[in-house]
Formats: C-alpha cells, sequence, structure tokens
C-alpha cells in the first residue's frame, strides 16, 4: 500500500470535525480535569459521548553535557509501580515558554544549567483522550551549576549516559516513557550533526 492509498475513508474523502452538542467538568484534580463531551458527526448525524483530560502542556529536556553525555533521571512512577529512566521534565505553568519551562524544570529537577535551549519539536501527548501537547527542548553544553529543588513527591537519581548508550538503552526498551523515546526520535537529526563535526 503507498502513502495515498486508503481503506476505509469517508466517502468525500474527508475526516470531519465533530460538532460538540454539550460538555460537563466531571472531575477536577491537580495535574487534570476530566469532562465529558456529547458529540455529533456532521455529516451521519450519529452522536456519542466522549471524555477528555484537560490538562497544562509539558516540557520534555533532552540535556547535552560538553562531552556529549544526556544527563538522564530515574524516579519511581505511581502509574507503572516502577522506576523508570527518563530525561528530565514536566508541567509548565500557565501561559510559560516551552524554552523557560525547559530551563526551569532541568534546573529543579538535576542542578545542571544550560549554556542555551531550543526548541526541537513538538508531539500530541494522547490525542484520544488528552488536549495537550508535549514539546521537546535541546539543552546544550549543560554544567552542573545549581540547587536541587525538587517537588514534594520527587525522589531522583541523576546519571549522565553517553548519547549512544541512551539510544541503545531505548532500543533495548529498558527506556519506556513513550514521550522521552518520542524527545530522543526529534533529537536523533542534531546528533548525527553533532557526530559529523567530530570527524
Amino acid at each position: 500500500m503507498s502513502g495515498t492509498d486508503t481503506v476505509g475513508s469517508s466517502s468525500d474523502g474527508d475526516i470531519h470535525a465533530w460538532d460538540i452538542l454539550d460538555e460537563k467538568d466531571l472531575l477536577s484534580c491537580p495535574v487534570f480535569d476530566l469532562v465529558s463531551r456529547r458529540l455529533r458527526h456532521p455529516v451521519r448525524g450519529s452522536e456519542g459521548d466522549f471524555y477528555i483530560l484537560k490538562t497544562r502542556d509539558w516540557v520534555n529536556v533532552v540535556p547535552v553535557t560538553p562531552d556529549n553525555q544526556i544527563v538522564m533521571v530515574r524516579q519511581y512512577r505511581f502509574g507503572i509501580e516502577s522506576d523508570s529512566w527518563e530525561i528530565p521534565g514536566g508541567v509548565m505553568d500557565p501561559g510559560e515558554d516551552p524554552l523557560e519551562a525547559a530551563a526551569r524544570e532541568l534546573s529543579e529537577e538535576t542542578g545542571y544549567v544550560a549554556r542555551s535551549c531550543r526548541l526541537i519539536g513538538e508531539v500530541a501527548a494522547n490525542p484520544a483522550i488528552m488536549n495537550n501537547t508535549c514539546h521537546f527542548v535541546w539543552a546544550d553544553a549543560v554544567t552542573l551549576q545549581a540547587e536541587l529543588n525538587w517537588d514534594e513527591h520527587e525522589e531522583i537519581e541523576t546519571r549522565l549516559f553517553p548519547i549512544d548508550d541512551v539510544y541503545a538503552m531505548a532500543h533495548r526498551g529498558e527506556i519506556k516513557h513513550s514521550l522521552v523515546v518520542a524527545a530522543l526520535f526529534q533529537f536523533y537529526p542534531e546528533w548525527l550533526r553533532i557526530r559529523a563535526r567530530r570527524r
């Protein structure tokens, strides 16, 4: 099948935005709000109830040291009831710029500070049920110079890994957080350019 072939597409070839008939707030939590929406398809007229998690945007940081290592963090994750190797990141404050959020999260979680930060991509965190975006930031030439400022429930191990080792960890399934894998995917072209300059 080529990229232009379609299976099961709508009769007019369009994917339609459903009409919102009603929205109700069901639950408000510190991390997200759960809402229900009654939606109707604009062509078929079919209706259904759908549930959305409304939450703030997130930022994930790829922190690279001057000797080309990535600052990784390991912490306990309540959803999977296990520890997880990840890159630093977290919830953005309302109206916060992704680059500012990246610098803040990096410093608070690890004590590292970047010479410069650059936005390298973004994804919808889970477009089926969530409304937010996760921004990916490359923090370049990071050095350890700040005091840690963990949240109340954070407990973090910080370790440096050579960049190629991090990609090997991801390929072996040792990095389980899907948004971390996505961030590494976005950073990979930058890493290829860095390696080319070193030769």
